[in-house]
């Protein structure tokens, strides 16, 4: 099995970044299924795609698309230096999301097949 980490940076809305990574995550899983596990980090502004609840109006719904990837197998990790800094360490996470550290990080990239940094 190979493991692909994505680490993602920018918030969930505003840039397509986080989307793109997304569909990227969703499009290798669909692909590759179970010969593919799924490691996804937030860090900085993109740790607020793990809080669940998000109202879109149109377009793309991030929510869905981590909730989907979960329900995959995929797992969820948030920057606790993040989400402390942004006042969300408290609220509640999309369920299998964790609050996690730069250990964590420095875990799954070290035994990661391949990184993706968005």
């Amino acid at each position: 099995m190979q493991t692909i980490l994505f680490i993602l940076n920018d918030g969930p809305y505003g840039s397509e970044k986080t989307f793109n990574a997304l569909r990227l995550a969703l499009n290798i899983k669909e692909e590759y299924g179970s010969r593919v596990a799924i490691n996804i980090f937030l860090m900085s502004d993109s740790v607020t795609a793990g809080l669940p609840n998000q109202r879109v109006s149109e377009g793309y719904n991030i929510e869905q698309m981590l909730e989907i990837l979960l329900a995959q197998g995929a797992q969820l990790k948030l920057c606790k230096t993040c989400t402390d800094g942004r006042g969300v360490s408290d609220l509640p996470l999309i369920e299998g999301a964790q609050i996690s550290t730069l250990i964590e990080l420095s875990r799954w990239t070290f035994s990661a097949d391949k990184v993706l940094v968005f």
